[in-house]
């Protein structure tokens, strides 16, 4: 794993030994927060712009850069690994490869904490309808197994001491 490719690399002279890399990485599992990363990448760069931090056309130059990465994941074209670390390290090191330093612009005035609340705010946005179907399912499940158990008779607690049997 080269050094110059990974996040940490401007802080120390030799990379992680692989096993730490491999433990330390989560693209693993936050992979599945791309589509959410970058809608929440491509609101931002649109609000960089829109302030004056960037200009119009740079943004504009994000929002298309960062819809290629989402068609190039759709298609299996962008998949990474170990050595992008996250989810949001790959997508900005796939966006500087794209467009050069402007991709580390989209970086400017949020932290990776940010970007990940964020993702996080999204994905569960969107898991919400499933969430409630399931749950109500669930519910379901639960009252068919009481109405077959209306009579069957189990120890009632107080004040975690065994009381009277109850149904």
């Amino acid at each position: 794993m080269s050094t110059s490719s990974t996040p940490w690399s401007q802080r120390f002279e030799t990379g992680l030994h692989p096993v730490i890399a491999e433990f330390n990485a989560s693209i693993g599992f936050d992979i599945a927060l791309v589509d959410y990363d970058l809608t929440g990448s491509q609101a931002h760069a649109k609000m960089l712009a829109k302030v004056g931090i960037i200009s119009a056309a740079e943004g504009q130059q994000l929002v298309e850069g960062l819809e290629k990465i989402r068609q190039e994941y759709r298609q299996g074209a962008f998949t990474p690994g170990v050595d992008e670390e996250d989810v949001h390290f790959a997508v900005e090191r796939r966006l500087t490869e794209l467009l050069g330093p402007l991709g580390k612009k989209l970086h400017t005035g949020r932290s990776r904490n940010d970007q990940v609340g964020t993702d996080i705010r999204l994905y569960l946005r969107s898991q919400i309808q499933t969430l409630r179907t399931l749950l109500k399912d669930f519910q379901t499940a639960l009252l068919a197994h009481a109405a077959d158990h209306v009579e069957t008779l189990i120890p009632g607690y107080t004040h975690l001491q065994r009381a009277q049997p109850l149904s």
